[in-house]
């Protein structure tokens, strides 16, 4: 079968890879089974192959072979790295000098946990492969955070061995293909899996962009949102935020202002004094900006350059970065809840509470607006609000009257301290939008520097950014 035709389906590309006679390796399996090294049993010729499978399901024989975890967990980023890594070298040590001349060595490994409809534990897994793109050569990875959303335990099994023999398809046949992820989620149907992190590392993936490959999940609809740190690099949105109390500021953000930067500020002072009350201890607040896919599309295409722009310029600021697929919040407010129970606040400016309040948002819904903002909105969620000040006027929660038929929902928010301000007229400045800034840059207007950040204004004009002359 020549490499240059695709195989149809998922045993077509395991056969394709047991007829490669250059690529040999081995398969390290934890929690569900041999469910990506069966494919290549069952394709046939897998001795040309398979150098070893292992599933090492007892917890004291895995912590034997690969170590222990700091974090006492078996499903995460640090146990996969260690199984890649482990049976990798043991793959060079063992074989180099028999076959290392002619074959490209690779090592597949996973770890996850499946659950039943009738659990309420969550089925995902983080699976990798290390790999060499010739023989003798350094080693590449690839690895990548997945949800199975099937209802039933065979079916998730089902879908993370397609999606493994899949990433060593992409791994060895498609690493230069400009439809990288489409190749990776073949044969899967719409709402089987979740992939809400993939990562490269090593030469051979130094073309991929590690930010714009997460940035396609989202925009493919395979991930509901990704995370940056500070260092830009990718987070499991789970893992980052247990634990911690969270601030989330959306905006567009093109770019951030100091008006930005005083909401963030004022948001996590007021959250540190709500924590204290609400969950009868001190937890870390954890910060995040949040563009949605909504805000970086023009015309359903987004301008590449001018995304990483704002994330480089947001980060810069030592923030994390969220970029999620949900345009009304109480769909960003649920999905948070599946990993964070603790107080979770809100901001937005005093002029967005309008759209809040626009029943036409709600029309999905069997309750219509009234079941939105109670899915939105309780004892440990909260709006904060942020006064939107002009020359002219100043705008809060009290200057706010919805249409009369609301009003009596809009009084039971505020009388709950659901809605409230983080601060008055007196003690903010003039309201600066991300777009005003913008033109000022367009015209050539020094002003700009004058309203955003200095480290944002520093990075804007050394390199360049949002189309800066």
């Amino acid at each position: 079968m020549s490499d240059h035709v695709a195989p149809e389906n998922t045993t077509g590309k395991a056969l394709r890879i047991n007829r490669d006679l250059s690529r040999y390796g081995a398969f390290a399996e934890i929690g569900a089974g041999q469910e990506v090294a069966r494919h290549f049993f069952q394709a046939g010729k897998a001795s040309q192959t398979i150098a070893k499978t292992i599933s090492a399901y007892d917890m004291i024989v895995s912590d034997d072979i690969y170590g222990k975890e700091e974090s006492g967990r078996y499903v995460c980023e640090s146990r996969v790295a260690k199984m890649l890594t482990h049976e990798y070298d043991l793959l060079i040590d063992r074989l180099s000098e028999t076959r290392g001349a002619q074959s490209r060595f690779f090592t597949f490994a996973n770890t996850v946990a499946t659950a039943s409809s009738s659990s309420n534990k969550q089925s995902h897994g983080w699976m990798g492969v290390r790999f060499q793109s010739e023989p003798g050569g350094p080693c590449n990875d690839i690895i990548l955070h997945v949800r199975m959303l099937d209802r039933h335990r065979l079916q998730q099994q089902e879908s993370l061995g397609v999606l493994g023999v899949n990433l060593l398809d992409c791994a060895f046949y498609h690493l230069h293909s400009e439809d990288f992820i489409s190749h990776l989620v073949s044969g899967l149907k719409q709402g089987q899996v979740v992939i809400d992190v993939i990562k490269f590392a090593g030469p051979d993936t130094a073309h991929f962009d590690v930010r714009l490959m997460n940035l396609q999940l989202v925009h493919r609809g395979l991930a509901d949102a990704i995370l940056f740190s500070p260092q830009n690099e990718i987070l499991n949105i789970s893992d980052a935020v247990y634990g911690k109390s969270l601030l989330i500021q959306r905006g567009t953000f093109r770019p951030v202002t100091v008006t930005h930067v005083d909401v963030l500020q004022k948001g996590i002072a007021q959250l540190k004094e709500d924590v204290k009350k609400g969950e009868g201890k001190d937890l870390d607040v954890l910060p995040m900006m949040e563009l949605t896919m909504h805000n970086l599309q023009t015309d359903g295409h987004i301008n590449e350059k001018d995304f990483l722009d704002r994330v480089e310029t947001l980060t810069s600021m030592g923030l994390h970065v969220m970029i999620s697929n949900f345009f009304l919040f109480y769909g960003l407010k649920r999905f948070i809840r599946r990993y964070n129970p603790h107080c979770m606040a809100l901001v937005v400016g005093a002029s967005h509470l309008n759209k809040l309040f626009t029943e036409e948002h709600y029309e999905n819904l069997e309750g219509g607006l009234l079941e939105g903002l109670g899915k939105l909105l309780d004892e440990k969620t909260r709006l904060y609000v942020y006064p939107h000040k002009t020359p002219m006027l100043c705008l809060t929660t009290k200057s706010f009257f919805p249409s009369p038929h609301l009003r009596h929902i809009y009084s039971y928010f505020i009388e709950n301290k659901q809605i409230v301000d983080i601060s008055g007229c007196d003690e903010t400045g003039e309201y600066l939008h991300s777009i005003d800034v913008l033109k000022m840059m367009e015209a050539g207007n020094s002003d700009w520097e004058k309203l955003v950040p200095e480290n944002v204004r520093t990075l804007i004009k050394s390199k360049k950014l949002f189309g800066l002359k």
